[in-house]
């Protein structure tokens, strides 16, 4: 079996030490032959306010274009990777992964504790909703005041979940309290999950919000099929893929290096670290997954080993983020 071709983002994961490139990367598995196709350094796109140092994030395709998360701003990319056009909305902040079903973009945007909704064919946001610690509905502001009158801080309530029209102004104020960082589609219901989250949550077709399955904190690119689960334990250094049910469960370790072959490496932990799993797409027996220094590592879920890993950097600061397989013709 021959294996695809994968684009990937590497996000730099701090900027705190010198210059770090990063970027999206096209990358034959086969060949191991990759390239560099937007450069997070090229000056002829001005990421500022789009992103900063964040780099970009989730990847999706539409029609014969990519689309690709910058914080705050969805970049529309043709197949020479120019950037044809890109959306907005005050809502969507710190956007990490996205998904297309249907015709409609769902975009994870962390800063709000938001899913926003956006019609790729009227080119409109039409929907969003938020889910939110009820200790954050008053705001931090409320609780210095308790703790400065000595007042006993109120007891954390159920999480407030609700819809908001993202083109008003009677959505959430900004704040990050579950980091939502995933959003996908299955059985046209809406499923989401953050590393401040527990539980895989789901949203139906009449909006109202079902818990699915426990998961570990810290986790990333959760996936749910209906019985089988497959997630990025990031806090943890591995990947996973269990039965919801129970019974067989499928664990890799993620790929570490010795220390002196990493650039960077004594930066602060809090800023960057190795292993950082993060990237994930199931391609029929084979799971293809990223992490940091950005590393691409596929795995044989049958064999239930790592067949292959291939590093794009030794800087420790860069990051695997959004992972998919290449859907268009390429050069490799």
């Amino acid at each position: 079996m021959s294996l695809p071709t994968i684009i990937c983002t590497s996000v730099i994961r701090s900027s705190k030490q010198g210059e770090s490139h990063g970027g999206m990367y096209l990358l034959n598995l086969e060949n191991e032959k990759f390239e560099l196709v937007v450069d997070w350094n090229d000056s002829s796109i001005n990421w500022e306010g789009r992103g900063a140092d964040r780099g970009l994030r989730g990847i999706a395709f539409y029609d014969d274009l990519i689309l690709a998360a910058a914080s705050d701003e969805i970049y529309f990319f043709d197949q020479k990777f120019k950037a044809v056009r890109s959306i907005k909305n005050k809502y969507l902040k710190h956007c990490h992964e996205i998904y297309i079903h249907e015709n409609t973009l769902y975009l994870s945007s962390t800063g709000y504790d938001s899913i926003l909704l956006y019609d790729l064919v009227k080119n409109c946001f039409v929907g969003a909703y938020c889910y939110r610690k009820s200790s954050a509905i008053k705001g931090k502001y409320w609780r210095k005041i308790r703790k400065m009158l000595g007042l006993k801080q109120e007891k954390e309530g159920p999480p407030r979940f609700y819809t908001y029209d993202p083109n008003s102004g009677s959505g959430p104020f900004f704040q990050d309290t579950f980091h939502i960082n995933n959003v996908f589609i299955h059985q046209n219901s809406i499923y989401f999950s953050g590393t401040l989250m527990d539980r895989l949550m789901k949203i139906t077709k009449a909006d109202e919000l079902e818990e699915v399955c426990a998961l570990p904190m810290g986790t990333h690119n959760v996936r749910f099929d209906g019985y089988t689960l497959t997630y990025n334990d990031t806090a943890s250094d591995r990947v996973v893929q269990e039965l919801s049910t129970g019974g067989e469960k499928r664990e890799f370790n993620i790929s570490h290096y010795n220390s002196d072959e990493l650039d960077f490496h004594n930066i602060p932990k809090d800023h960057a670290r190795q292993g950082f799993g993060r990237g994930m797409v199931l391609e029929g027996n084979l799971l293809i997954g990223g992490s940091s220094p950005s590393t691409i590592s596929v795995y044989d879920l049958i064999k239930k080993e790592r067949i292959k890993k291939i590093n794009l950097t030794m800087d420790v600061r860069n990051s695997i983020h959004g992972l998919e397989i290449y859907p268009y013709q390429s050069n490799f």
